[in-house]
């Protein structure tokens, strides 16, 4: 069993996408509804056709009698195309039944016509020498291979009608229910929870351990300057204070990461700039916003903004970098842009997939221009509404 699906195939390179076994699936896919659909279409429309009350009756029996059965076999075809799972929803039986039932009305005609203007035709185009003996043998060399260059054509026509014959089948069949929704749902009050917390510890870390290590370290500095420094208990006492200062320093930068204080009093602009300012790269800011975002926006657009800096830092060797922004159509729209080396790949552990996830709670979406030898550009999007 393949994984993805046949729309999912046809965003392959030409060539893997050709030599994979999609198109072959696509076919044998469309094929089927081919021959079942007219086993059952065909008695029924000959019996309706009878001028007698019995054969409509009949005819209706059987149509009824085969809707749920053919509404099994799509569900059963749907793989050859689809190797995502699918649920099983409530009302299941009705679902395949009235699958069943289009199936049995229009879509295995439009199967067929599909599979007949992309096979047949260019088929007949390559055979061309053997269909017309008698033709000109110019003209039928120009039609065979005609056919052949066309026969890639095919593929794609044939992968993207199953695919989006298959997803139809799919919405019928498995439907987005309440409980996805609900996931959802929940899945966003979460992602508010942790920022709620992620607030409370900042303010406690800032209103205690901070607290405490500026003492200790204002106290050290005193007991430094009454003790020589050039005697042991002197020379202790100046590497307790300098541990205290880099203790502070490190402490007053897990603050700033865990929910920098910047964003919530001056917004996203002023918190970027701050982030740019501490980065080794050179980062020039173009946030030109009016008023502030909603919290949530403000909150995912910072770390997305952080994250990605500190990929340019750690791994484009960049001499600079970008970062680009503007709100259209209740929409704030990001790019962060590097002249680095390029190559940023999702599964080359860079965090790629970690703001994908992130944006995708708050509705946004991530797209990424990396080639090899660089530039990089990401393109953030982020509702506002």
């Amino acid at each position: 069993m393949l994984n993805g699906t046949a729309l999912e195939a046809l965003t392959e390179r030409p060539i893997r996408f050709l030599r994979s076994p999609w198109p072959w699936r696509s076919a044998a896919y469309l094929l089927a509804g081919t021959l079942v659909g007219p086993a059952v279409a065909v008695p029924v429309a000959v019996l309706a056709a009878e001028e007698s009350t019995v054969a409509v009756v009949a005819a209706v029996a059987v149509g009824v009698a085969a809707t749920p059965v053919l509404g099994r076999f799509e569900r059963w075809r749907l793989r050859l195309v689809d190797g995502l799972p699918l649920p099983v929803t409530p009302h299941r039986r009705w679902r395949e039944a009235a699958l069943g039932a289009v199936t049995m009305l229009a879509l295995w005609w439009i199967d067929l016509v599909m599979l007949a203007v992309t096979v047949a035709g260019p088929a007949l185009l390559v055979m061309s020498p053997v269909v017309q003996p008698t033709g000109h043998p110019a003209a039928m060399a120009a039609a065979s291979a005609a056919g052949v260059l066309l026969l890639p054509v095919a593929a794609y026509t044939i992968t993207a009608w199953a695919g989006a014959r298959a997803g139809m089948a799919r919405a019928v069949l498995a439907p987005e229910s309440s409980e996805l929704r609900e996931v959802r749902r929940s899945r966003a009050r979460l992602v508010d929870a942790f920022e709620l917390e992620r607030r409370r510890i900042e303010r406690d870390l800032h209103d205690g351990a901070q607290q405490r290590l500026v003492a200790l370290t204002m106290s050290l500095g005193m007991a430094k300057l009454d003790v020589p420094a050039d005697t042991p208990v002197g020379r202790l006492v100046g590497l307790a204070h300098d541990e205290a200062k880099q203790a502070l320093a490190e402490l007053r930068e897990l603050i700033r990461g865990v929910h920098p204080q910047v964003l919530t009093d001056r917004g996203l602009p002023a918190a970027v700039r701050d982030v740019a300012g501490r980065s080794p790269v050179p980062v020039e800011v173009d946030l030109p916003f009016a008023g502030r975002l909603p919290a949530s926006v403000e909150v995912t657009a910072y770390y997305v903004v952080s994250e990605a800096l500190a990929n340019v830092a750690k791994h484009s060797r960049a001499t600079r970098a970008t970062v680009r922004g503007r709100v259209r159509d209740e929409t704030l729209l990001l790019e962060i842009h590097d002249d680095g080396r390029g190559g940023a790949d999702p599964a080359g552990g860079t965090g790629l997939t970690g703001l994908a996830d992130r944006l995708a709670v708050v509705g946004g979406r991530l797209s990424l221009s990396s080639p090899a030898g660089g530039p990089t550009r990401m393109r953030v999007e982020i509702p506002c509404g």
